[in-house]
């Protein structure tokens, strides 16, 4: 029995830092990219898994050129894929990104470059 409850609070405790880690955390960030108008301001932030995936939505007013969320999945250290989500439903590839060197909290593709603070 108390393998069982000790099994079930490890469980709980588990989901609970998932659903942590899900949670929207408030953040500023700055992204600019080929026909775009460059946004600079608030924006929710989520971390998508510990390998530094993440994703971010504007917060108080339309951005990202039509996109309504923006996901950065690292694939390889240093290197990420960027797509934007739009309102409608439609993802569209952005790149690859590299993590700048100069400010690691930006990611910067061809055209398009994502700072997340």
């Amino acid at each position: 029995m108390k393998r069982i409850a000790v099994l079930i609070v490890s469980i709980v405790m588990m989901q609970q830092l998932l659903l942590e880690e899900a949670v929207a955390r408030p953040a500023r960030c700055g992204v600019i990219g080929a026909g775009m108008t460059p946004y600079k301001g608030k924006c929710d932030f989520s971390a998508d898994d510990g390998g530094g995936s993440f994703s971010i939505t504007p917060t108080g007013k339309p951005a990202f050129g039509g996109a309504t969320v923006i996901n950065v999945s690292v694939i390889s250290p240093g290197v990420a894929e960027v797509r934007g989500l739009t309102r409608d439903g439609i993802s569209s590839r952005w790149g690859e990104a590299q993590r700048s060197k100069a400010d690691p909290a930006c990611w910067v593709g061809s055209d398009f470059k994502i700072c997340v603070y």
